[in-house]
């Protein structure tokens, strides 16, 4: 059978993060990618030049034509910005996902990588509250915990995993609290679930400013691994180990003036 990942997710009009971003590592993983476009951006690798939000009933009528037809493997959340939009989505895999147990990723994005915000204040709570519970895996960075728990940044690994047993403790079946905003050589994700998995991967610290889509990328390689049947543990080391990839092979690119994206499909060209 054909895995197959559905991105719920917005546009990136630059390429880097977003739907494109999802796709692209679907594809480089051996995965078919379907989608739902939740909003359009105006994007580059300066900035967020604007954001058009997609009616959520629109966004309810892509997801149930996907789910109608392909036989969905697993699901990646991302760009969220409105509250009817969130609402709408859960809804949509309360329908489809959870009764098939289709698994499914939640990237809580917020904060472009140029520091452009992409949701509202009043979705961020529903966010948290309606759609978090619903995921198998939710994969914060360290602002984004912070501002799920409605809390400052975790400063260093102590403070962040703690930060991802409160979210586990708050509603998250399975919490991927990344450290790439925190500070030192390596980058370290703490992976608990409600059930009693706790695992830390750590990985070199790669130097470049070409890190656009870092976080869409890592959540839709779960959600690839799982698509393929792999256990959540092994879909995350495998996703870590493809984007630490991808973040090395970043700067063989040349995509815009400002932070590029990382290179998805470094192991097929330069």
């Amino acid at each position: 059978m054909t895995p197959i990942a559905l991105t719920i997710a917005g546009s990136d009009s630059g390429g880097g993060a977003g739907i494109q971003a999802d796709l692209k590592t679907f594809s480089a993983l051996g995965v078919y990618g379907a989608s739902a476009i939740t909003a359009l951006t105006a994007q580059n690798t300066l900035g967020v030049q604007g954001i058009h939000d997609v009616p959520a009933g629109f966004v309810a009528a892509q997801i149930e034509s996907v789910f109608t037809d392909l036989a969905v493997t697993a699901v990646k959340i991302g760009m969220l910005s409105q509250p009817a939009v969130i609402e709408a989505v859960a809804a949509a895999l309360e329908r489809y996902a959870i009764p098939k147990r289709i698994p499914v990723v939640l990237d809580p994005v917020m904060v472009a990588t140029s520091g452009d915000r992409l949701i509202s204040d009043d979705a961020v709570m529903l966010l948290r509250n309606r759609l978090m519970p619903l995921a198998d895996l939710v994969t914060p960075n360290l602002p984004e915990a912070a501002s799920l728990l409605d809390e400052p940044a975790a400063v260093d690994e102590n403070g962040a995993a703690a930060q991802a047993r409160r979210l586990v403790a708050a509603g998250a079946r399975g919490v991927l609290i990344k450290g790439g905003h925190a500070e030192g050589d390596e980058s370290v994700d703490h992976l608990l679930t409600a059930d009693g998995l706790v695992r830390r991967f750590s990985g070199t610290r790669h130097p470049t400013r070409n890190t656009h889509g870092t976080g869409c990328t890592l959540s839709a390689a779960v959600a690839a691994g799982l698509a393929k049947g792999m256990s959540l543990e092994q879909a995350v080391r495998a996703a870590k180990a493809y984007v630490s990839d991808a973040i090395a092979a970043a700067d063989r690119l040349a995509i815009g003036a400002g932070h590029g994206p990382v290179h998805h499909f470094f192991a097929v060209w330069a």
